[in-house]
């Protein structure tokens, strides 16, 4: 059995862990979790910036290392998302001796870690910075917003209002919201799945630097507006559907159909070898054309609409 080693942390403190970290699993409630890839080969480290509330409690064993309070419990063999769903923070009554609630906590960590780590995050309100990391990224929130930079492997959110920002992703992206909104910029990878109720979506596509995967991007939303900006040229099989919403299209190869009501956006662009679906209710679509001359124009929704 690997060894365990713990530390309770009450005020800002530096932590160098010379085991290797393979699994990082953090749930905090308020403040800031920063994860970044480290530049050199050196041990995981944490730097406790501020810890208002219990004590953070930071365990690891083997691999795996975790930061959480003692009284929000997790069960090694429960999965994390199960976990999170069931909401362990509701079961805090009271408040504690100084008079604060007892979901009235927040920390400011960062975590230096080897850019193959597998990274889970859960959260209520505290804010997530995730930059580098290679292994994979989950990130649970309730209503704190998450900035993903430059991340590869499987990429999974999930929020209730929370917003996510993310930024040169190379590899798969999930998406899941309530009213939280999605902003993808030079996305490398091409595999978006997304789906919010109230929450706008905009998916900025870059060229892939090596040899281009086809488009693989499915977005659903009932109220939202969402605008995807596919470089130029794009490959893909496009079906865009809204109820009661306008559309926008850049392209002349697709064919805008519905003047009342309904509306598409269908068609092929290239050689068909990827796939584009979006559905709104209510919310606006846009395809817009990333332009060959100004790669790094910033994305905006097109207002022109049918």
């Amino acid at each position: 059995m690997a060894e365990q080693m713990t530390w309770s942390v009450a005020a800002p403190q530096k932590l160098t862990f010379e085991q290797p970290v393979t699994d990082l699993r953090v749930r905090v409630v308020g403040g800031t979790v920063n994860v970044v890839a480290a530049v050199d080969a050196g041990p995981a480290r944490l730097e406790v910036a501020e810890v208002d509330g219990p004590p953070l409690h930071v365990v690891q064993e083997g691999g795996t290392l975790t930061l959480s309070y003692e009284d929000l419990p997790w069960n090694g063999s429960q999965g994390f998302k199960k976990w999170f769903e069931g909401k362990p923070w509701k079961a805090w009554k009271g408040a504690s001796e100084d008079g604060r609630k007892a979901w009235e906590r927040s920390v400011t960590v960062t975590l230096t870690l080897p850019a193959g780590t597998h990274v889970q995050l859960a959260t209520v309100s505290a804010t997530v910075f995730v930059s580098g990391i290679a292994g994979g990224t989950e990130v649970n929130g309730v209503s704190g917003d998450a900035t993903l930079v430059g991340l590869s492997g499987r990429v999974k959110a999930h929020t209730v209002s929370g917003s996510v920002e993310a930024q040169s992703l190379t590899g798969e992206l999930g998406f899941h919201s309530v009213s939280g909104g999605l902003t993808v910029v030079d996305g490398f990878g091409g595999n978006v799945r997304a789906d919010s109720v109230s929450g706008d979506m905009l998916i900025d596509l870059a060229p892939a630097p090596d040899a281009p995967a086809p488009v693989d991007i499915f977005l659903n939303s009932v109220s939202g507006e969402v605008a995807i900006r596919l470089p130029h040229p794009a490959d893909a099989k496009v079906e865009a559907n809204t109820a009661t919403g306008g559309v926008s299209n850049a392209f002349e190869d697709l064919r805008v159909s519905g003047q009342l009501g309904a509306k598409r956006i269908t068609g092929t662009l290239g050689t068909g070898a990827g796939t584009l679906r979006a559905t709104t209710v209510s919310g606006a679509i846009a395809l817009l054309r990333r332009p060959q001359a100004d790669a790094d124009a910033p994305l905006q929704l097109d207002k022109k609409v049918l």
